[in-house]
């Protein structure tokens, strides 16, 4: 049957979308995407060995057997982002990467939609969005570190920066279209 259970199992009906049978199952399966994830944040094989680890040990209590492939997936996906953003407090006192679309979206899919990752070209993405929040006031890049790096609601962020959401939306809109123009200068 794969490691996957299809069909009859306690709790579940021959219509439930698939699901594991066991955590083993969710490591085999998984542990791969997990790992290019990481090393295409980190570019460090070491790291992204140890940050792999690191998520599915945050995992093992709070992921219920019972949920979905897709639901394991995103769960993993988010977890893993939390643990890439702790390694990066930690290591550079702020946070310097985020889990991109991208990456989210080929962790997501079956087959790797970008193949292996390009440590040379992910080194140039880090540098250019270091370049980036670099060039953005403290209160803009505070509200897309919360927003987008740390995984912030908007009322979460609002709350931290002691604004209202929508002072904070307005903010988080003003930091996009600086950190755009940012970007547009560094490009050409």
């Amino acid at each position: 049957m794969g490691p996957l259970a299809r069909g009859p199992r306690p709790g579940r009906s021959p219509a439930d979308p698939p699901a594991y049978v066991d955590w083993e199952a969710v490591y085999f399966d998984n542990v791969h995407r997990v790992y290019r994830l990481m090393f295409a944040r980190l570019g460090d094989r070491s790291d992204a060995e140890d940050l792999t680890a690191e998520v599915f040990l945050a995992v093992l209590g709070p992921l219920r057997l019972s949920a979905s492939v897709g639901e394991v997936r995103a769960y993993l996906v988010a977890t893993a982002q939390t643990v890439l953003a702790t390694f990066w407090r930690k290591k550079h006192g702020t946070q310097v990467t985020v889990v991109g679309i991208e990456a989210a979206l080929d962790f997501l899919a079956d087959e790797p939609v970008g193949g292996e990752p390009d440590p040379v070209a992910e080194a140039a993405a880090s540098r250019q969005l270091g370049q980036i929040m670099d060039g953005l006031s403290e209160r803009s890049r505070r509200i897309l570190e919360l927003r987008f790096l740390e995984g912030c609601s908007v009322r979460e962020a609002a709350a931290e920066l002691g604004v209202t959401s929508s002072n904070a939306k307005v903010l988080q809109h003003r930091a996009l279209r600086q950190a755009a123009e940012i970007a547009k200068e560094l490009m050409i």
